[in-house]
């Protein structure tokens, strides 16, 4: 059987990434909000055609490269990142040789749901 997912994740590897994946999300928060500062700092300026550069556009591209070397992390493990405002993640499972994903929401205690690759949060079952 053809699977989409190289990895696939135990209930218990999926909770020993938990602590991990959510310094991550915190992490990516707050690179997230420092993004719309710059944002805000630069439309002015950039509307008006000046120049910009020195510390203001360092400080952007560093920002820019550690969200890059964060998401990375997902990527590399092929967790999925599918809201990242309410910290909803996906880890590739098998249950009765059926991928699936472990699904997981920032605030929960615990990976307690699972759903089809297709259904999304909508189609998330309880955990045996």
């Amino acid at each position: 059987m053809e699977h989409r997912f190289k990895k696939h994740y135990s209930r218990d590897e999926a909770r020993a990434l938990l602590p991990r994946v959510k310094d991550w999300l915190s992490r990516l928060a707050e690179l997230r909000g420092k993004l719309d500062e710059f944002d805000e700092r630069f439309s002015g300026p950039l509307g008006s055609g000046q120049d910009l550069g020195g510390e203001s556009v360092n400080n952007w591209v560093r920002t820019l490269s550690d969200t890059k070397d964060l998401l990375l992390e997902f990527y590399r493990r092929e967790i999925q990142i599918k809201d990242l405002e309410r910290g909803l993640i996906d880890f590739p499972a098998l249950i009765g040789g059926k991928e699936v994903f472990l699904c997981w929401e920032q605030g929960e205690e615990d990976i307690e749901f699972w759903h089809e690759l297709d259904t999304g949060y909508a189609g998330r079952e309880r955990l045996d």
